[in-house]
Formats: structure tokens, sequence, C-alpha cells
């Protein structure tokens, strides 16, 4: 007899469900975000689980390493994408687990990529850069926005960047408004000397796999934003084709359509977010370094706009890395903007 097994999983317990191969329910029990106690419930089934479907959520690291570990073969569900019918009266948290278990028995599971847990930290630090970046960002437009409140002028970011607390009182003439700039560059000042310590590190102890070295000569890549797009990745091989890989990257339209008309849209969060705004950054930078980037920019932009004209740039450079990495490619400038 083989077995198959579904978790939902929350923040403090989950709910554990077992089947048979007929569709048959072995067992089922709320247990405590305990891995030995998980694994003493499993352990009847051992021999004869042919997996345990596992619910993508934010904590399933801990579940899924430990279960790997363990011996069992683990299939991480994609939530947005394993949900059951609509019209049903009644579902909780049992339903759900039996459902996973089913699906895992149909061989029709939608399932997430499963990160190899060596690399992880690494990952994990670079999302942590992301996360400063985004917050300087808003403190550099939030101190640009006071500024030209106050004064009508426009300053840089660039010069906001080297702006030292001292400055304020040279720049703004009332206390408050002195008290509000200091504290917001030496914010900016704090994240960016955040942000230098984590490249360090990464730079320091992790290097571009082989295969990724092309990315640096596409337009707008540099280390960082390879080392971003290397551990975001993976795998290439992962992915059967070049829109395959947009999509993951979340540089491609959303929507749906019935009879030649829009009937709104599909979902925009399914991917990756982190590669999305690794090209976007690329695509930032290639149309400001890069004639070629440049023009293809301006025309996208003079028939739709700029939002959708640099989303176009992102999707072009994410389907060519796809086959720079897959075929071990150089860029080549004809074959991208042909």
């Amino acid at each position: 007899m083989t077995t198959y097994a579904g978790i939902d999983l929350h923040s403090n317990n989950i709910f554990l469900a077992v089947i048979d191969h007929k569709n048959k329910r072995l067992f089922d029990k709320r247990l405590p975000n305990s891995l030995s106690v998980i694994k003493d419930a499993l352990q009847p089934y051992k021999q004869t689980l042919a997996g345990i479907a596992v619910e993508s959520t934010f904590n399933w690291y801990w579940l899924v390493d430990g279960l790997k570990e363990g011996g069992y073969k683990m299939h991480l569900s994609n939530p947005a994408a394993t949900k059951q019918y609509e019209g049903i009266k009644h579902s909780n948290d049992r339903s759900d687990a039996f459902w996973l278990a089913h699906m895992l028995l149909l061989g029709i599971l939608p399932e997430g990529y499963i990160y190899p847990k060596a690399q992880r930290p690494t990952r994990d630090l670079l999302r942590r850069r992301l996360l400063y970046v985004r917050q300087r960002t808003t403190h550099i437009l939030s101190l640009k926005s006071m500024i030209s409140r106050s004064l009508g002028q426009n300053m840089s970011a660039n010069t906001v960047k080297r702006l030292i607390p001292e400055d304020a009182r040279r720049i703004f003439d009332h206390e408050h408004l002195i008290l509000a700039g200091s504290h917001a560059i030496a914010t900016i000042g704090f994240l960016s000397s955040q942000i230098k310590s984590i490249e360090k590190e990464v730079m320091q102890c992790a290097k571009l796999k082989p295969e990724f070295t092309g990315l640096l000569t596409m337009p707008g890549i540099g280390n960082i934003l390879a080392m971003t797009i290397m551990f975001e990745l993976g795998d290439i091989r992962r992915f059967p084709k070049a829109g395959n890989y947009a999509s993951y990257c979340r540089c491609v339209k959303s929507e749906k359509i019935s009879n030649n008309k829009r009937k709104g849209s599909g979902n925009r969060k399914n991917g990756n977010k982190y590669l999305s705004w690794a090209y976007v950054e690329a695509a930032n930078a290639a149309i400001n370094h890069y004639p070629a980037a440049q023009r293809f920019y301006n025309r996208k932009a003079a028939r739709t706009n700029k939002i959708v004209a640099r989303k176009a740039l992102a999707n072009k450079m994410a389907r060519a890395s796809f086959y720079i990495l897959r075929d071990q490619l150089a860029y080549n400038e004809s074959k991208m903007f042909a």
C-alpha cells in the first residue's frame, strides 16, 4: 500500500493528513510545530509514504528541511494554485490538508521550488539588502520632497547620499526642519553603511558560478545584481522556455480575456518579486547608459507610458538572460534589439 500526506502549516501548529492510494483517509490530527512530534506521527507510515505535500507559507524552512533530513520525500505546494473549488460550502485546515494529499496522489500538485538549504542564508542576506535599499530610497525621496517644499529647489539623489547630518543646518532655516532633515540624513547614512556591509560580506563569501558570469556582459547588470539573480534563480533548467522564466520574473502581462474583451487581471504576484526587482533595476541602468536600450525604451514609452516601457525592457532582459544562462552565450545586442 502506498500512502500520501498533506500538511497545512501555520505559525504555531500544523494539520497533518494521510491517505492511501485509494484516497481512503488513514490519519488526521492537529499537531504543534515540533519536528519530533511530527516525525513520531509520521513514523507508522514512513515505509509506505510516497511523498508529503507542504504549503509554501512564510515559515516552511524548518519543516521541509527537517523532514527531508529524516528521509521523507517533500513537495512544496504553491498556495495560489492549490485552492479548492470555490463553490464548496465549508472548508477548514483538515479539508485543506487532505486536499494537498489528494492532489499529490493524483499527480497534479502545483509545486514550488525547494531552494538548496546551503545557499538560502546568502540569498536571504541579499534580500535583507534589498529591504534596506528600498527603505533608503523612501527616506531619500522624503528628504528631496521636504527640500523642494521648503526651498523650491531640486536636489539629486546622489547629492542627498553625500550629505552629513550637520548639512541640515546649512540647508534649512527652522529648528524643526533642521531636526527632521538631520534625522533623515543620518538614517540614509546608516542604511547606506548597512548596504555596503552586506555587499562586502556577500562578495567575500560567494562567487558567481561559471554559468552565471555571462550575465555580466548584459547592459545594466553588475556584480550585485548578478549575485541576486544567481541566488534567486537556482537552476535555469527548471524553466522549459524563456517565456516561463520571464513569467517567473513577473515581467509579463497578467490579464483575463473573454470574447476578445479584457475581463480583469490574473495573479500578478505569481512569481519571484526579487527577480522582478533585479531586472527592473537592470533596465533602469541600461536606459541611462546604453543607447540601444535607450532607443527601445523611448519608442515603447512614446506608444504607451514610461512604466510599461521600463517593464517591457525588463522582459527583454529576462528573456535574453535565459538564453545566456541556458546556452552559455555572451550578450548579443543585435539579437536582443532585433
